[in-house]
């Protein structure tokens, strides 16, 4: 279970220097598009050093007038 949570932590910690690598903590994210693709970066974690680019979008709705 120790090796479990030791994998986890290195690769989630990998995934934030991906994200870090990217220019992601520059500021605050700007949407919730931002945000996601930032979070998953770093849950992506290794994987964004084989290619991958993950990357979300999303659409919050307006308040009404």
């Amino acid at each position: 279970m120790r090796i479990l949570g030791a994998l986890l932590i290195i690769w989630l910690i990998i995934g934030g220097f991906a994200a870090w690598q990217r220019g992601y903590f520059g500021g605050m994210p700007g949407s919730c598009a931002q945000a996601g693709t930032v979070a998953l970066t770093i849950v992506a974690g290794p994987l964004n050093y084989t290619g991958a680019n993950p990357q979300i979008s999303c659409e919050v709705p307006q308040p009404s007038k």
